[in-house]
């Protein structure tokens, strides 16, 4: 059996040039028996790039643009990239018209959203409260629980209903999109993971497992069943 290859996007090009990625995306696909490929925003070859892979992750990144979904920006939304955008919205409609396995990543589960006609809270603080920090400021990680669903898949592959988790964002998810159903929340009940009925191939989470997958089993198993239904599509 061939090794699955497994896309991720990376972010926009920054203006030095470069482009990057947190190297913990790729460690998790490898530990899980993948083999990773960077996707670049702009990509125009879609068509040939899905005949060579397995499956593609949606990482996290800088904000999606609110004019996306609504017409007001917000002062807290920060690096937008139009091209990336659109570029993963694009990405994410074939992949779910050609049935391609989709693993979705904190700012992966809002361009899913939103992608499918969904909205987002620009700040969650602004919406919901701050009770519950989903990022230390300025702009870095921090742990919470996230409670799922004990009869989902999620809960079936993560190996329990509460879950600890590296949250990394102030943007969520606030219309739900068509077609999708809400299996987990974090203690204010931020939409925290959301599945598609019939679609086992599809994983769309709001925390960063990347980010403690190689020190928490329940975290790495989404990377390990990722690539092994990535794995059937050969």
């Amino acid at each position: 059996m061939a090794t699955p290859l497994i896309g991720i996007t990376t972010y926009h090009k920054d203006e030095r040039g470069y482009i990057q990625l947190p190297a913990q995306y790729a460690d998790a696909v490898r530990r899980a028996g993948g083999i990773p490929l960077l996707i670049q925003p702009g990509e125009t070859r879609l068509d040939e790039l899905f005949t060579l892979l397995d499956g593609i992750i949606l990482s996290g990144g800088g904000d999606v643009d609110p004019t996306l979904y609504t017409e007001e920006n917000h002062e807290e939304v920060y690096w937008v990239n139009q091209d990336r955008d659109e570029f993963e919205v694009m990405l994410t409609k074939q992949s779910l018209d050609s049935d391609m396995p989709l693993f979705c990543i904190c700012r992966g589960l809002q361009i899913l959203n939103v992608a499918l006609g969904g909205t987002l809270i620009p700040h969650i603080p602004d919406a919901v409260s701050d009770a519950v920090p989903h990022r230390q400021p300025p702009r870095d990680p921090i742990l919470h629980e996230v409670s799922i669903n004990a009869d989902s898949r999620l809960a079936e592959i993560m190996g329990g209903a509460i879950v600890n988790t590296a949250s990394w964002h102030h943007q969520s998810i606030e219309r739900l999109a068509e077609g999708l159903t809400v299996v987990g929340h974090a203690p204010d009940g931020v939409i925290e993971a959301v599945e598609m009925p019939n679609r086992p191939n599809l994983i769309a989470v709001q925390w960063h497992p990347e980010l403690t997958a190689h020190e928490d089993v329940s975290q790495q198993r989404l990377f390990d069943e990722f690539v092994a239904l990535s794995t059937k599509q050969k």
